[in-house]
């Protein structure tokens, strides 16, 4: 551990997003890095990123001489060595973890791939998709994982203000993100009426409001 971590993000990475959430949930300052996605080609492809993640992803989390890579191990990571900061970020008891770790997973690795930068370029580079197509896709993408999570976060007692129970946790790390994908590519969220609730609950702190793309150091201006 360290007084010192550094968050290498960017400001529309839903992944990294997920991670600033985490971090403003646990109370932990840290500096943020910013890696250009979009611009020049992309700075995650350049050699100096490239050793620091092979993948040449977002996010990479700093802590001391420790590097953690993928969002949620990352989460995991704080809730694990931060124990005593902030919102635990996972409940107390296996099955209530288990229950995080599915609807996290749900959004992490069922939605969000699909719609992730790497996805639409091969679309548009080996299908000939244009904007419109690449568009459909992520709302068709999007709206098909979000019928599955409206059904278990609506029809399951454990859901409370947040995903789980009535304190954020990791499920609501992922959910913000893809709730603000959601809107930004035309998906009507007033159909999820348990999804907007909690995305509306989460939105209204501040941990989560500070973590918003549009508030971080490399947005347009």
């Amino acid at each position: 551990m360290s007084d010192l971590i550094r968050l290498y993000s960017y400001w529309r990475s839903s992944a990294a997003y997920r991670v600033r959430i985490a971090l403003n949930l646990k109370a932990l300052r840290y500096d943020y890095v910013a890696v250009d996605l979009a611009g020049a080609g992309g700075q995650q492809h350049a050699a100096e990123f490239h050793k620091l993640n092979p993948q040449e992803l977002l996010p990479v989390l700093i802590d001391g001489e420790r590097v953690v890579r993928q969002s949620m191990s990352i989460i995991e990571y704080l809730a694990e060595v931060y124990h005593t900061a902030g919102y635990a970020l996972m409940p107390p008891t296996g099955r209530e973890r288990a229950r995080v770790r599915s609807i996290a997973q749900l959004i992490a690795c069922d939605i969000h791939p699909l719609n992730n930068l790497r996805v639409l370029g091969q679309l548009q580079q080996q299908f000939g998709a244009d904007q419109a197509q690449k568009e459909a896709w992520m709302r068709h993408w999007i709206g098909a994982g979000f019928v599955a999570l409206e059904e278990m976060l609506g029809g399951n007692p454990s859901t409370g203000e947040f995903c789980e129970g009535d304190e954020p946790s990791m499920a609501d790390c992922c959910l913000v993100p893809q709730v603000y994908n959601a809107k930004r590519f035309g998906v009507d969220v007033s159909r999820f009426p348990t999804i907007a609730r909690i995305d509306a609950h989460c939105l209204s702190m501040p941990e989560f409001d500070l973590a918003a793309p549009e508030k971080q150091p490399d947005a347009p201006r």
